[in-house]
């Protein structure tokens, strides 16, 4: 196997990105690319960290993400499994990246960026949803931003209600648990409790 290791010999093959590929790359939120964001309710966050890289799902319909001006973005950290990789990450390495995506659009939105994370009570309590505040709201310094082209989305069928059959069969997270924690957690009972549990609390 012919490992590529020069941009060179990867320029050979993919050749120079034309201005398609370059013209739509800006340094802030641009009122177009505003809007997106505005009206993603999902995002894939990337952090980098000490142990590697992390990517972990965001998801809020009631407003992910907060444009506070044009080279910030405000995102608020909802309840999850108490991980915290990409909150611990942005604390040691401020390096950020997201990808948001609008159900339905064949286009996704990258962010590139620096992160900062706050406790501060005032902007927790202005994220309150059903009285619930996250615990802490990453501060996002915006170093460029552009719309991906929609082939992967289109190739994947991602939007396509046909696609949903893939899901069927599956393994279920009780499964998954049960095998990896040889059979301390049990399977039925995960997956029984687990909408009524995630509906008190899922803010």
């Amino acid at each position: 196997m012919q490992i590529i290791e020069t941009e060179a010999e990867l320029e050979a093959i993919y050749g120079i990105p034309v201005l398609a590929s370059t013209g739509k790359v800006a340094d802030h939120v641009t009122d177009a690319y505003g809007r997106i964001i505005e009206a993603a309710p999902f995002c894939a966050l990337a952090t980098v960290g000490p142990e590697g890289l992390d990517c972990s799902p965001r998801g809020d319909a009631f407003g992910l993400t907060r444009i506070q001006d044009r080279k910030t973005l405000l995102l608020p950290d909802r309840r999850g499994n108490n991980r915290i990789d990409s909150i611990r990450n942005m604390v040691r390495d401020p390096r950020v990246a997201l990808m948001y995506l609008v159900p339905g659009s064949g286009n996704a939105l990258r962010v590139n960026g620096r992160a900062k994370v706050t406790a501060d009570q005032a902007l927790r309590e202005s994220f309150s949803v059903e009285g619930a505040l996250p615990r802490t709201v990453a501060v996002i310094t915006v170093d460029e931003i552009y719309f991906q082209c929609a082939r992967a989305i289109v190739r994947s069928r991602l939007w396509d209600p046909a696609s949903q059959e893939l899901a069927k069969g599956l393994p279920t997270p009780g499964q998954i648990l049960q095998s990896m924690t040889r059979g301390e957690i049990q399977a039925e009972p995960y997956d029984r409790e687990w909408p009524q549990r995630a509906a008190a609390s899922m803010w």
